[in-house]
């Protein structure tokens, strides 16, 4: 079966059984969202800290201390993305394929909108998705952009690339618009230098892809900014997912479209 028609369901199954890979291009129509546990002290300042920040941290749901699923994710969290990453003291420790063993009575998990969600309508505006071309996962920089602090979280904004034809920059900036909460616009559109970015091929997570004739890098906030956050701040201990291998949701792509 074409993982793009499976139901968020049946690729969660497919995670707790072991598949790790990028979730890109799966279940057409259904929503994404990245993970960020955190201690249950943390859990209001990293609620503002979302609040701050909404372009890079708009919160989809949030779980109560220690559970781990939410009304808008009925499976498990520990076992069914295809990745996660341990950070300890803000270092990042361990990629992992299940934190059952790691998953703290005072976690609290929050999703994040994801702009995978949104990809489906950038490709039936015409807009071409080169790293669904590619089959690999979507690029994604540390910028030099802070983020707004809240409390003792701060950090610098994340974001992802995909490279758009110049005469098709306006649609998918429209397009992408729609999708408020999985991110919305683009918050730069041309020169990577402008925030901060010094080599396009060079991404921090994720896989490079071409940026060709033609084309102008688009980029857009992403949803692993708050993972950042735990670095920069030194958080003791988070669990986040896998870049680029996100949680599926029970909650259609369309659900989060604000008509223009």
């Amino acid at each position: 079966m074409n993982v793009a028609d499976l139901s968020p369901a049946q690729a969660r199954e497919r995670f707790r059984a072991g598949e790790r890979v990028p979730t890109a291009g799966w279940c057409r129509g259904w929503t994404q969202a990245n993970l960020i546990a955190v201690p249950r002290r943390l859990r209001y300042e990293l609620l503002l800290f979302a609040h701050l920040n909404p372009q890079a941290c708009p919160v989809l749901d949030v779980g109560e201390p220690g559970a781990w699923s939410t009304p808008l994710f009925p499976g498990d969290l520990r076992t069914d993305l295809p990745g996660y990453r341990l950070y300890r003291d803000g270092e990042p420790v361990a990629d992992l394929g299940d934190v059952v063993e790691r998953w703290r009575d005072d976690l609290v998990p929050f999703l994040i909108g994801c702009s995978f969600t949104f990809e489906r309508a950038l490709l039936a505006a015409g807009v071409p998705v080169r790293h669904l071309e590619l089959g690999t996962n979507v690029p994604m920089y540390v910028t030099d952009v802070a983020c707004e602090a809240a409390g003792s979280l701060s950090g610098p904004l994340v974001v992802s690339m995909r490279p758009v034809p110049d005469e098709l920059v306006k649609t998918a900036i429209e397009v992408s618009g729609q999708y408020p909460m999985v991110h919305g616009a683009p918050v730069h559109v041309g020169d990577p230098a402008g925030i901060g970015i010094r080599d396009l091929a060079r991404p921090d997570f994720g896989d490079a892809v071409e940026v060709r004739e033609g084309e102008v890098p688009l980029f857009w906030a992403c949803g692993v900014t708050p993972q950042a956050a735990v670095m920069a701040s030194g958080v003791e201990y988070a669990i986040g997912h896998l870049p680029g291998h996100m949680a599926i949701l029970d909650a259609r792509d369309d659900d989060y479209r604000v008509p223009s």
